[in-house]
């Protein structure tokens, strides 16, 4: 760990030194810091965003942030109650935390409303990541078009299974998927497109937007919330018999 040192009469070899005017805006940033379920952690982040936020999508966004040990999170509001403003309230918090390798996986007639409601609503800068960009950045010798600093990506469910491969070696942030209940049959062998994600994306944190959790059985909801752990609801043959229960 850098050591900093203030005085330039105690400077050391190796250690930084800083004014007095850094010591004071470092000190006034720590007094800065909230913690992970205040409100307070969210003003600066989205202060000029253009949205008129509601109590419970505020809730839902710090319940994304509720423990820095999570690997994600499942919000499940019903249709029409703001979980893409929800989504870009966490995803305004990590670009205000400079941690700006997100990614956003969407069904394809969705990516414009992505790209619209982030560039209007939260002044980021979004990039939409299909077949003709991505081949364009290659014959421009960008061989890794997913990784981007200064933009968050939008591509489609199928783009991304194309590109597991990319996807999987990119250390995304956070990672949004929209229409999560795509992925609730996860468990079945027979759903490739979920179990291709879930492996590419296993080790990320990721926040899953879905209006129907489950619709016919509860290993429906075993399937979302493994997406995001594994050990959750125990193993599969657990959360069938409580299932049948």
């Amino acid at each position: 760990m850098r050591r900093y040192v203030a005085d330039r009469r105690r400077h050391r070899p190796g250690a930084t030194v800083i004014t007095d005017y850094q010591s004071k805006y470092i000190a006034h940033d720590l007094t800065r810091r909230r913690s992970s379920d205040s409100t307070e952690r969210l003003a600066v982040a989205v202060a000029g965003a253009q949205v008129d936020m509601n109590p419970h999508q505020v809730d839902a966004a710090l319940f994304a942030f509720a423990s820095p040990l999570s690997k994600g999170a499942l919000l499940a509001d019903e249709v029409g109650l703001g979980k893409t403003i929800e989504a870009g309230l966490v995803i305004s918090q990590r670009w205000a935390e400079g941690k700006r390798r997100i990614l956003i996986i969407a069904p394809a007639n969705l990516r414009k409303q992505w790209h619209q409601e982030m560039n209007e609503k939260f002044f980021i800068p979004c990039t939409i990541l299909e077949a003709k960009s991505y081949n364009a950045e290659i014959k421009a010798d960008n061989f890794k078009p997913f990784e981007t600093q200064d933009s968050v990506v939008i591509c489609s469910y199928q783009f991304a299974r194309s590109k597991a491969a990319d996807v999987a070696t990119t250390y995304w942030d956070l990672v949004v998927i929209d229409e999560a209940h795509r992925l609730r049959n996860v468990y079945k062998p027979s759903n490739v497109i979920a179990n291709i994600l879930k492996s590419a994306l296993a080790e990320r944190n990721k926040l899953l937007l879905t209006a129907t959790p489950l619709q016919n059985s509860l290993l429906e909801l075993f399937g979302l919330v493994s997406f995001i752990d594994e050990h959750s609801f125990g193993d599969l043959k657990a959360s069938a018999s409580s299932s049948r229960a």
